[in-house]
């Protein structure tokens, strides 16, 4: 038997995963977590071979989904993550990816995908949610589970951006046109599939650029 632990901040959502997880009978839910200070809590005394967990949980630590996805791996990195989601875009599938998660799964389509994305991380395989794989389609996108490639300036520049400087003030310190810096910035952020500079910065603080 499977042993699975399921987290999600709304009760009715727990209830309806528990029963699609259970339906084959191959999988047990033995344990749920209304919130990330729950969910570490549980983890650290009840044996799963999955986790199913919601991103984004209203709690007094770890509230962020980036930063509870990267304690998780770091704490139990043998235990699978799927992660279930309303955020179901291809730059949270990247940053989700590099810290570990091996499935994201839409909560649109979550009853339908769960088990096959559970069978999948069993089996040492990730699972792609297939509203995902169409934006991927849509985008050109091959492997989600690489990280796209940056160069070296255009790195540079969204590590300076994350670390508050503005464009006019990175122009002026590495010796190169304002417009320059602006064209490395979009031309890093379409790379990225990131369209808002809060997503630009996220994704510049978990991945190590900025502290």
């Amino acid at each position: 038997m499977i042993r699975v632990i399921i987290a999600d901040d709304h009760p009715i959502v727990r209830i309806g995963q528990k029963v699609v997880i259970e339906a084959s009978g191959t999988y047990k839910v033995v344990g749920e977590a209304d919130g990330p200070d729950q969910l570490l809590a549980l983890m650290r005394d009840t044996l799963c071979d999955v986790l199913v967990t919601d991103f984004a949980m209203p709690g007094d630590h770890q509230a962020d989904g980036y930063s509870l996805l990267g304690l998780l791996h770091r704490n139990h990195p043998t235990v699978p993550v799927i992660l279930v989601t309303m955020f179901a875009n291809i730059a949270t599938l990247r940053a989700s990816f590099a810290l570990g998660a091996r499935a994201i799964v839409a909560k649109s389509a979550s009853a339908r995908e769960l088990p096959l994305a559970i069978r999948a991380v069993i089996r040492g395989r990730t699972f792609i949610s297939e509203a995902l794989r169409a934006q991927m389609a849509q985008a050109g996108e091959t492997d989600p589970a690489l990280q796209p490639q940056l160069s070296g300036k255009e790195r540079e520049v969204v590590r300076m951006l994350a670390s508050g400087m503005t464009v006019s003030q990175i122009a002026a310190r590495v010796n190169r046109s304002i417009s320059t810096i602006s064209k490395q910035k979009s031309t890093a952020m379409s790379r990225l599939s990131i369209s808002t500079d809060v997503d630009l910065f996220a994704y510049a603080r978990h991945s190590g650029m900025v502290p």
